[in-house]
């Protein structure tokens, strides 16, 4: 194997790999980067197991092949070399020989043939969607996975498409994120996709309106691609909690108030939360304004901010770290606050749409 190719180009493509190689496995063959030369193509694929990352990037190929190299180690060389063409070479006893200008490194390879193949997806039935809909789908739902593994099914964004419209919905027992969007699909599919997944799938993502990421599913695997780039994750098995049951169709008091105020209101009140009582922020609710406290051994704070009330007042109380994660990724200038009763399910969402709402399960006032 012998081939030619610019630093920064080839820099660029491990990073977008690199992403997916196991740093904790105890076997060398998964901590390394497997490079095939072939045509005038060099091919570049990282795996942990879980997901893995298949990227496709132009070199000018002397003699085609393949081998893996330990993807930390080529990594740090390949970005410490100058901006100049790097040669790359397999000599013998599988020593990799890696040029650039006057620099020379020879590293120690592994055997292409015992890195582990990427499982093989059919990509008959694609659905496509926007890559600037999807990155925004997934910044507002995947904070909300659940961060232990005591259920790991809770760990995962569900993707539930029906004709046109994918609804993405995160949960962890105390908080619902849900997202809609359209897409152009094939068939309906209901699938659960880890979060870390969904995070690769974000970084790699270009950004271009005018290129699509292309998503196809099985029952056990999820390929997505992005131009040269595909991403192929394993699915999450269980059952997904039914969350259409949790979230309210009523209310008794619907609050609208700036996004921007609201979150500084209750950032600037979460600095007083005492963490073992999660945070607690406090929300007196009146015709006109919204009284914000919160108290702790430290002192207590009280902010007020103008309000447009519809329905019955209300004092109810949330951990402030749920309200505030809710509030940072929506866009909207204004948002309504929808409450049936203070024990119940506090509803969140922008004016302008139905497309995004948030549930966030309050704390009894007894305790605060």
């Amino acid at each position: 194997m012998k081939f030619f190719c610019n630093q920064k180009a080839l820099m660029h493509s491990i990073s977008i790999v690199q992403k997916a190689v196991s740093s904790k496995s105890t076997l060398p063959i998964i901590k390394g980067i497997y490079l095939e030369a072939y045509e005038d193509h060099l091919r570049l694929v990282g795996t942990d197991m879980e997901i893995g990352i298949d990227h496709v990037m132009e070199a000018n190929i002397i003699e085609e092949g393949s081998i893996v190299v330990d993807a930390r180690l080529f990594s740090e060389i390949i970005r410490r070399l100058p901006d100049y063409e790097v040669e790359v070479s397999l000599q013998e006893n599988n020593q990799l020989l890696i040029k650039c200008a006057a620099t020379e490194f020879n590293i120690l390879s592994y055997n292409a043939s015992e890195f582990p193949e990427l499982p093989e997806i059919e990509e008959d039935q694609i659905h496509e969607i926007s890559q600037d809909l999807f990155k925004n789908m997934i910044r507002q739902t995947v904070f909300a996975t659940a961060q232990d593994e005591t259920r790991p099914i809770l760990t995962g964004v569900l993707m539930e498409i029906e004709d046109d419209i994918l609804s993405m919905v995160a949960l962890d027992g105390y908080r619902v994120a849900l997202r809609k969007g359209k897409l152009n699909a094939h068939l309906n599919n209901r699938v659960v996709i880890p979060g870390k997944t969904l995070n690769e799938v974000n970084r790699i993502m270009t950004g271009e309106e005018d290129e699509n990421i292309k998503i196809s599913l099985t029952n056990n695997h999820a390929l997505f691609t992005v131009g040269n780039t595909k991403l192929i994750s394993r699915l999450l098995e269980g059952e997904f909690m039914n969350y259409n049951q949790i979230i309210p169709k009523e209310f008794k008091s619907r609050v609208k108030v700036n996004t921007r105020s609201l979150l500084d209101s209750i950032e600037r009140a979460s600095l007083l939360g005492k963490e073992g009582r999660n945070n607690l922020v406090k929300f007196s609710i009146t015709d006109y304004k919204m009284v914000i406290n919160s108290n702790s051994e430290l002192g207590n704070v009280h902010e007020e901010i103008l309000i447009e009330l519809e329905g019955d007042d209300l004092q109810i109380a949330f951990n402030s770290k749920y309200f505030i994660d809710a509030l940072k990724v929506i866009d909207d200038e204004s948002v309504y606050l929808e409450f049936t009763t203070n024990l119940s399910p506090g509803i969140i969402k922008p004016i302008t749409n139905d497309n995004t709402i948030y549930l966030v399960l309050p704390v009894r006032l007894s305790s605060y």
